[in-house]
């Protein structure tokens, strides 16, 4: 069976756990010479380097370093340019063996990674959530549950990847490796059936990929 047809039965009959470690172990993102590979959205230049500027110099503009919950972080390649300007740094992700591998390879007092289901388990008490290009993985079922979660935070630093122009936003689909991109749509937490309350919005970065491969945009929103 190819890697295609592979990823297609992950995604269509496995639960969410399950699924992001065959993403891993099949290299379904791509592959490099670590272990883990996130994708090139968290190592392609042009994608990180404006990304971390921006989310810097909004955790720098705290008077005192905030406390920040980096969920779904993936192979850390962006995560660790960002701990050091936060009191301490969550950094969560549903594959146990990533986890662990994370732990040994980023050692920071401030740092502390966890094995945990964003959508099922308690979450840890923080200021400032980050969800780079994570929702865009998960069903609408699991996407409800997460903003449960986050309604109990200050701020919200959120990324998808969206088709480029106008779309119909939230066409469900099932958790894994895809995204809505095929189904040209993409998150949007404002809109119907996710309606997330928010008091302020703010457009932090939109990286056009040119080629209809769509925009990847990153908003920043603030809950209470």
């Amino acid at each position: 069976m190819d890697l295609s047809k592979k990823a297609s039965k992950i995604s269509n009959a496995w639960p969410t756990k399950e699924a992001m470690s065959q993403v891993y172990d099949l290299g379904l993102w791509g592959s490099s010479e670590d272990v883990f590979y996130s994708g090139e959205g968290s190592h392609r230049k042009e994608l990180v380097e404006p990304y971390v500027l921006e989310v810097t110099s909004f955790l720098r503009s705290f008077a005192v370093p905030q406390v920040v919950c980096d969920l779904g972080c993936g192979d850390f390649n962006i995560g660790q340019q960002l701990v050091a300007y936060s009191k301490k740094y969550w950094a969560i992700d549903i594959v146990p063996e990533l986890i662990e591998y994370n732990k040994k390879k980023f050692e920071q007092k401030s740092l502390e990674f966890k094995c945990l289901d964003i959508a099922t388990d308690t979450l840890p008490k923080a200021d400032i959530i980050i969800l780079r290009q994570v929702l865009q993985h998960l069903s609408n079922t699991e996407v409800l549950k997460v903003i449960e979660k986050l309604k109990s935070y200050g701020y919200v630093i959120l990324t998808e990847h969206l088709p480029n122009g106008d779309f119909i936003p939230n066409k469900d689909i099932i958790s894994g490796q895809g995204i809505r991109l095929k189904k040209q749509s993409g998150v949007n937490l404002l809109k119907s059936p996710f309606n997330l309350k928010i008091l302020k919005a703010k457009e932090f970065l939109r990286i056009n990929l040119g080629s209809n491969k769509g925009e990847i945009v990153t908003n920043l929103y603030q809950l209470s």
